[in-house]
């Protein structure tokens, strides 16, 4: 890696809502950020860095608050939930689409 990089100065370069944007890669994984407000056949990884996600699964729902991670294991249904603005940090397999679903799924794009 030539230099660090700072997720906020990522995430300041777009305004975008649920279009997230790698900003590096590891180990065939992209890591990436995002911005969401008021949205399976891997685990799906969720670091809360601003703002508060509650990702709702069938018998409860996991409230994160910045510096809080979860990882829902493949195959889990849940749905997370923004109320605000809420920048993560994601991390999954290069080329997994970020729906879960390919016919749906947005591009992937760097920041």
């Amino acid at each position: 890696m030539a230099d660090k990089i700072s997720l906020a100065d990522k995430l300041a370069t777009f305004q975008e809502f649920w279009s997230p944007r790698t900003v590096a890669t590891f180990n065939d994984c992209d890591v990436m950020v995002v911005k969401v407000n008021k949205h399976d056949d891997t685990d799906d990884f969720f670091l809360v860095l601003k703002g508060s996600l509650d990702i709702e699964l069938r018998d409860r729902t996991v409230t994160l608050k910045p510096g809080e991670l979860y990882i829902v294991p493949k195959g889990v249904e849940h749905r997370p939930v923004a109320r605000e603005e809420v920048h993560l940090l994601l991390m999954e397999p290069t080329g997994t689409p970020n729906t879960g679903d390919k016919a749906t799924a947005a591009p992937r794009k760097l920041a």
